[in-house]
């Protein structure tokens, strides 16, 4: 299976495993910075130099390399489950991609005819997540109406195939405490070139796809919608110390224990 989604420096001083809406964009950019004294001009998902990644043949060997043998830091970086479904939604759902469409073509009016998904004028928010929400619980569980995608699949899934395939983090760290933790990461690695976490700009690639949330996190979540969401992502919550009893606090609640990830996520 190999080591799909994962993304390393050119001059291999460090090795990250994305995990879809945490922070991707930022630390990708953070690692081309590193090597290269300049960040990549465009999204750097569509960077196909500059950078080693898995979806480029090139990149695997070395990859592989670097992970098996354990020469390269490696991490990556996780969300509290209740903000990082809702970002998808208002994202993926409500907004309008770069190439001017609708996330994967018939997606949104499929969600319409059979969730009653609206996303079209002022709509409302809250009704809509929560059909969306049921959607993904389908999709999660059942694999129906279609597969999962990964957007939405458990940061857990995403993390898990490094580890099932021989590698090991040395730090995992949170969006919530972006900064104090990418610092730790970059203090024990050797880049190039150093980077100003405090001033570098921001690259925030899903920002402006969709509508603003109009209320607070925890308005778009009943009881019933806490009970799917510990469905979809208990694993997320426990491993990552996030708290599933209160939405409105993104915060993680204690530190990650590698050994305990490393050991849940090998099953």
């Amino acid at each position: 299976m190999g080591f799909p989604g994962v993304w390393m420096t050119e001059s291999e001083s460090v090795a990250y495993r994305v995990i879809p809406k945490c922070a991707c964009s930022t630390i990708g950019q953070i690692m081309y910075y590193s090597d290269h004294g300049r960040y990549f001009d465009g999204d750097i998902h569509d960077a196909k130099s500059g950078i080693h990644k898995w979806g480029i043949d090139e990149s695997q060997q070395t990859i592989t390399d670097s992970i098996l043998g354990h020469e390269t830091y490696t991490f990556s970086c996780v969300r509290n489950p209740y903000t990082r479904v809702l970002s998808a939604f208002f994202d993926k759902i409500c907004g309008i991609q770069r190439n001017g469409k609708h996330y994967r073509g018939n997606l949104v009016p499929r969600l319409t005819r059979q969730y009653g998904v609206q996303v079209e004028g002022d709509f409302d928010q809250v009704a809509s997540f929560r059909r969306f929400l049921l959607f993904v619980r389908d999709t999660v569980k059942f694999r129906k109406p279609m597969d999962p995608d990964i957007h939405w699949t458990a940061v857990s899934g995403h993390a898990s195939t490094l580890v099932r395939n021989g590698g090991r983090y040395d730090k995992i760290i949170s969006t919530e405490e972006f900064k104090t933790g990418m610092a730790d990461v970059l203090k024990n690695i050797e880049t190039k070139h150093d980077i100003d976490l405090d001033n570098m700009p921001r690259f925030n690639e899903s920002e402006g796809h969709g509508p603003k949330r109009a209320h607070p996190v925890e308005d778009y979540f009943d009881d019933l919608s806490m009970h799917l969401v510990y469905e979809i992502y208990k694993k997320d919550f426990i491993l990552f110390k996030y708290d599933a009893q209160d939405p409105s606090n993104k915060m993680p609640t204690g530190e990650i224990d590698l050994d305990e990830v490393h050991a849940k996520l090998s099953d």
